[in-house]
């Protein structure tokens, strides 16, 4: 299941929907019953641990003789 966040265009309020992806293109109205409603997309927040960071260890690219 995905969060989906909607905004009515009718009483101007923002909602959000719990549905699976495939279900995205459904009718959704407001919690109102308003069926003038817009999608509204959210910038995607990624965390999480990257990759471990590298170290000098004097070989041949902690080194500096890869280029």
């Amino acid at each position: 299941m995905a969060a989906y966040d909607y905004r009515c265009r009718a009483c101007d309020t923002v909602f959000t929907v719990q549905r699976g992806m495939s279900d995205v293109a459904t009718l959704t109205r407001c919690p109102a019953g308003h069926d003038d409603v817009v999608r509204i997309w959210s910038a995607v927040s990624v965390t999480g641990k990257a990759a471990a960071p590298r170290q000098a260890s004097g070989g041949c690219c902690g080194g500096g003789c890869c280029g």
